[in-house]
């Protein structure tokens, strides 16, 4: 398969080198979603990471709507960034499925 272990360690870098910037990428995506009619939005980047969450002022003295309109958002917020890495990362494997499944 490798020629040599220089060969190896060319596809190693390679594949390091763009972990790295598909990391970077993903970190400075942001994916926003609303619950509630707009009433609750929380922002999360590309790693998951919630970075903003915005409420509705009507909210503040309803705190069970408050906690179910903020878990689904936060859990939509979710889905959204796994299904972003899973696209980015079949992206930087060229369409090639690892698992060879067509």
């Amino acid at each position: 398969m490798f020629e040599n272990l220089g060969d190896m360690n060319k596809m190693l870098e390679s594949l390091q080198e763009n972990a790295k910037k598909l990391e970077a990428e993903l970190e400075s995506k942001r994916f926003s979603v609303k619950s509630g009619g707009g009433m609750v939005e929380v922002v999360a980047n590309g790693k998951g990471e919630i970075v903003d969450i915005s409420i509705d002022d009507s909210l503040l003295e309803d705190k069970d709507s408050l906690q179910i309109l903020l878990i689904g958002a936060i859990n939509d917020a979710y889905k959204m960034v796994e299904q972003n890495k899973q696209a980015s990362a079949l992206g930087a494997l060229g369409g090639l499925n690892p698992f060879g499944a067509n």
